[in-house]
C-alpha cells in the first residue's frame, strides 16, 4: 500500500478550477441552486433556460450577490441549431468554459397511450441529445482547461418504475448510459463527466405532486422529507471541482434514502 504523501494538499478546492460554467435549466430549481453554489465560490456562470426573463433576472441577482460574471440566455435545447450560437455568446460573456451542468428537463405525464413520436423525440432531445451537442460545442474549451468537468442530471426514476412518465424515465436511464460512454472518450482529454440522480426534490416541477399527495413520499423516504434544491447544488459544485478529481462515469444518488427504503 502506498504511503500518504506528506506534501499532499488538503486545503478546500470547491472553487477550483475557477473557470466558467454553463448551467441549463438555470432559471429555477436545481439549475438555479447549482448556479448559486458555483458563483458562491467565485466561478462565472451562464444560465441557459427557455425562460429568457427568468434566466436574465437570476443572472443579475447572482452577479450582484457574489460579484462574479453571470449571464442569462434564452436557449431551447430541443432545437439543435440553438446550441452553437448560445455557446459563442456564452464564451464572449464569461470566457472559456470549463464546466457544464445539464439540469433542463420536463416530466410530461403521458402513460403509454399518451406517447407520440413528437413528444418522445422532444423529451429525448431535451434530456439526452443536448448533452452531446453541448459537449461538442465546448469540446475545445474543456480539453484546454485543466480540471474541466460535466454533470448531467438523471433521476431515481431511471431505476424505479413510474408508469405515468415513460418518456422522462427512459430519457433519464439513457443519461446514465450516455455519461458512462462519454466518460471513456473524454478521459483522454482530462475531462470528467458524472451523473446525479435526485429523488423527490422540492422544486417547481414537483409542486403539483407534493400538493396532490401530502405526506405520501415523506413516509417512504428514510430522511422523512423532500430534498432542497440547494442540497443538490452543493453536490453538483463538488463534482465540478478538483475535490472530485478522481471521479468520472459515476451516478451519485441524492434521494434521502428513497431507493433503498422498504417503507410503505
Amino acid at each position: 500500500m502506498a504511503a500518504l504523501d506528506n506534501q499532499a494538499d488538503f486545503s478546500p478546492q470547491l472553487g477550483s478550477p475557477a473557470t466558467g460554467v454553463v448551467i441549463t435549466g438555470g432559471a429555477s430549481g436545481i439549475g438555479l441552486a447549482a448556479a448559486h453554489a458555483l458563483a458562491a465560490v467565485g466561478r462565472p456562470v451562464a444560465l441557459w433556460d427557455i425562460n429568457a426573463d427568468g434566466a436574465a433576472g437570476a443572472a443579475d441577482i447572482i452577479s450582484q450577490r457574489y460579484g462574479v460574471r453571470a449571464v442569462g440566455f434564452s436557449v431551447d435545447l430541443r432545437n439543435p441549431q440553438a446550441v452553437t450560437p448560445a455557446a459563442i455568446a456564452t464564451r464572449e460573456a464569461i470566457g472559456a468554459v470549463g464546466g457544464i451542468v445539464h439540469c433542463a428537463g420536463t416530466a410530461e405525464t403521458t402513460g403509454i397511450d399518451g406517447v407520440t413520436p413528437e413528444n418522445w423525440d422532444s423529451g429525448i432531445a431535451l434530456h439526452v441529445r443536448s448533452i452531446v451537442l453541448m459537449t461538442q460545442a465546448f469540446r475545445e474549451d474543456l480539453r484546454s482547461l485543466p480540471g474541466s468537468a460535466i454533470v448531467a442530471l438523471s433521476s431515481i426514476n431511471a431505476t424505479l418504475g413510474n408508469g405515468m412518465i415513460p418518456i422522462y424515465s427512459a430519457a433519464k436511464g439513457a443519461v446514465i448510459s450516455l455519461v458512462r460512454s462519454m466518460a471513456d472518450e473524454l478521459s483522454a482529454d482530462g475531462v470528467r463527466i458524472n451523473a446525479v440522480s435526485p429523488g423527490m426534490i422540492d422544486t417547481p416541477i414537483m409542486a403539483g405532486t407534493k400538493a396532490a399527495l401530502p405526506g405520501h413520499y415523506e413516509r417512504r423516504i428514510m430522511m422523512g422529507r423532500y430534498g432542497a434544491a440547494e442540497e443538490l447544488g452543493r453536490v453538483i459544485r463538488f463534482l465540478l471541482s478538483d475535490e472530485a478529481s478522481y471521479m468520472t462515469a459515476a451516478e451519485i444518488i441524492v434521494d434521502g434514502g428513497n431507493i433503498n427504503s422498504q417503507r410503505q
